[in-house]
């Protein structure tokens, strides 16, 4: 590992010598517009600092070293003007030499560490001139202080957003070499937790700190003297099981000092411990229940997270609190129905919830202007947060969200958060009101009332895929048959949007847009369902049929058996398209497709023929015939039965032509196959088979 850091830093090295000064500020700067503002208040003080870096005497660039620690310690000002003087360069080089004194090199380390305190621009020219490999290197030294300065700058530089985390993981060494230092003190045990949990994004990263002993060597942290250590320890627990099954499941077994660690999770989170280790206890023990790792009905999370969850989201809390109390509360009930009534009764939460739009109120208790002008500026994420927990406590009882609806300006609330500047805002509202969406009585009464549709309407047309998914999602809901806002949506122009949204590249927006036109086609009008037909296009329809998404396959065929429905409205349709209608029907028998899709394809044919025209499509097609009856003699009932009525349908014997029909199959062999099924064990197979039969009797 040191040889491979030496030679990444060779030329570092030869960029950097004493006696090469003209080019040290070359070699890290702001960028250029912030440089021009920053370089115009360089005082003599700042170049000062700088040249005192470069003085022959050794104990003269300590000093130098430490009265820059001194100057810049709350003063991003001066900060800034020693990074476009180039002072980061040489100390970069300071650290690095081994002539350098331990002392030297830990205060070059104090250094970047301040200077990384100060603006994000700050962060990125660091992270520009190479201080993170420099700072790796240095954790290879033996004298603790360093060691720990080192750190503590890593620490502040991997906090921040702008710094790209995969450069922990780009030398392979680096990780197991963090893990061993955690022996070391309980500042390495706090900067290293620190650390890896602001660097576990993906689940790539997850996997290479589990598989490197995370767990096990962490896991002891919990049980420190020191507060900020076991804090650490936790969160990274917690980011380390975030929809993570492997290490949920491996948590879920680990001992902490004789105990599992599931009860010293519960212990964190009661109520006299500080609210910051309650709520990151609460997450943990919500992840690796999301994980499948722990049961819904365990008492730790019933008894126990659940209730400190809703305790967060208390409005004597603080902001961020609320808003980390709502979200994960909302993530930890959003799959189980009894979690959800479970927390809609408990402390009044749908009505606590309200309190999140009113915040900070005008008769606010907050003092401190710091912290009002903090809470002013994201207000909004408290919003975001309520709409998630909303939609999340209504997603599956009609009683809760009965009573999400009659809570103050509810809906209100939800048809100005679909136009809020914040996407965030926006997604989540539009969350919020699919998920009452599912509810029939909504639909009829607050939903119509609000005219919540026209809102929507103008989200579709503007918004990130993410968006668009949900507020399409919801858009189905409001077509169906019963909602009172079908009309003026249809009215509205809706279907080209809809029509679009099946080509986009998205499998679920495509879904969406069918899902919604299937809806649209439920018993509608003809006119209705020429338009869809207009609009779509037959050769959007057959792209669609070979969808290699199953739920857009399956959409496009509800689409089309909504479609094919009453008699005038299948024959106009099928006299229009029947010939790709019925090449579309034989490439899906003839495919390899589940029998969902043979079934649904089947139940089309059984509507075409009962069209009074349109049946002729079939009875003039003796492969179709055929393969109708291949389906009759099927194992699977379900196709059985769809194929059946179809035959019913085209013996049918009070309709012009039906004997002519029953002749031609009786001929190909249909009769004995129906008296066959007579005898079926599936009673609804058998009784579609007498009634066929008793078409011939009659």
């Amino acid at each position: 590992m040191l040889s491979r850091f030496q030679s990444r830093w060779r030329v570092w090295k030869v960029l950097l010598q004493p006696g090469r000064r003209e080019g040290r500020a070359m070699a890290c700067l702001l960028e250029a517009p912030l440089r021009v503002s920053v370089l115009s208040e360089v005082t003599a003080t700042s170049r000062h600092y700088v040249d005192r870096l470069f003085d022959p005497d050794p104990q003269k660039v300590l000093q130098g070293v430490i009265d820059m620690k001194n100057a810049v310690i709350g003063n991003n000002k001066q900060k800034a003007n020693l990074i476009v003087l180039g002072a980061v360069p040489r100390l970069l080089y300071l650290l690095q030499q081994s002539s350098s004194s331990a002392e030297l090199r830990a205060e070059c380390a104090v250094v970047l560490g301040s200077l990384a305190m100060g603006t994000e621009n700050n962060i990125k020219s660091l992270v520009d001139c190479h201080i993170i490999p420099a700072l790796l290197q240095g954790l290879l030294c033996l004298d603790l202080v360093f060691i720990e300065a080192c750190l503590r700058c890593l620490r502040t530089v991997f906090v921040s957003s702008v710094t790209p985390v995969q450069l922990l993981y780009t030398d392979h060494t680096v990780i197991p070499h963090l893990m061993s230092l955690l022996s070391r003190s309980q500042r390495t045990q706090e900067y290293v937790t620190q650390i890896f949990s602001h660097c576990c994004k993906t689940p790539e990263h997850q996997t290479v700190l589990f598989n490197h002993g995370a767990i096990q060597n962490i896991a002891p942290l919990l049980t420190s003297l020191s507060y900020k250590v076991r804090m650490q320890a936790l969160k990274c627990f917690s980011v380390l099981a975030y929809e993570n099954t492997q290490v949920s499941m491996t948590l879920v077994n680990v001992l902490v000092d004789g105990e599992l660690l599931c009860q010293v999770l519960v212990q964190m989170m009661q109520r006299d411990k500080p609210i910051e280790m309650q709520l990151t206890a609460a997450k943990c023990l919500t992840y690796m229940c999301r994980a499948g790792a722990i049961g819904t009905d365990d008492n730790c999370i019933v008894l126990k997270t659940l209730p400190c969850l809703v305790r967060m989201c208390s409005k004597d809390r603080l902001l961020e609190e609320r808003v980390e109390g709502a979200e994960t509360l909302a993530y930890l009930i959003e799959p189980d129905v009894e979690l959800q009534r479970i927390a809609s009764v408990t402390d009044h939460l749908v009505a606590m919830l309200a309190d999140y739009f009113k915040y900070p109120s005008s008769v606010s208790a907050i003092t401190d202007i710091k912290r009002l002008d903090h809470d002013l500026k994201h207000a909004h994420e408290l919003r975001q947060a309520a709409f998630k927990l909303y939609a999340s406590l209504g997603s599956n009882d009609e009683d809760v969200r009965k009573k999400i609806t009659e809570t103050e300006n509810m809906m209100d609330r939800i048809v100005s958060g679909l136009s809020e500047s914040s996407i965030k805002v926006r997604l989540a509202a539009v969350r919020c009101l699919h998920s009452l969406s599912r509810s029939v009585q909504q639909l009829r009464t607050s939903f119509h009332d609000h005219a919540v549709w026209k809102p929507l309407m103008k989200l579709l047309q503007n918004a990130p895929d993410e968006v668009l998914i949900m507020a399409s999602s919801t858009l189905c809901n409001l077509l169906l048959e019963f909602s009172p806002s079908k009309e003026p949506i249809l009215e509205s122009g809706v279907i080209e949007l809809l029509c679009s949204l099946t080509q986009s590249d998205s499998p679920a927006l495509r879904v969406n847009g069918i899902w919604a036109l299937m809806n649209m086609a439920f018993q509608a009008d003809q006119k209705v369902k020429v338009e869809i037909m207009r609009a779509l296009g037959t050769e959007q329809l057959f792209r669609l049929f070979s969808d290699p998404d199953t739920n857009v396959l399956m959409k496009t065929l509800g689409l089309l058996r909504n479609l094919l429905s009453t008699r005038p409205h299948i024959d106009q349709i099928m006299s229009s398209h029947g010939k790709q209608i019925m090449q579309a029907v034989t490439l899906i028998l003839e495919g390899e497709h589940s029998i969902e899709v043979k079934e649904q394809t089947l139940c089309i044919l059984a509507n075409i023929a009962d069209g009074n025209t349109a049946k002729e499509l079939i009875m003039t097609n003796d492969d179709m015939l055929q393969k109708v009856k291949y389906y009759m003699g099927h194992s699977n009932v379900k196709l059985q039965l769809a194929a059946t009525f179809c035959i019913s349908n085209l013996v049918w014997n009070e309709e012009n032509g039906s004997q002519e029909r029953q002749d031609k199959l009786r001929e190909m062999g249909f009769v004995d196959i129906l008296h066959k099924l007579t005898q079926a064990s599936d009673s609804n197979l058998s009784d579609r088979a007498k009634t066929a039969m008793q078409q011939y009797l009659a």
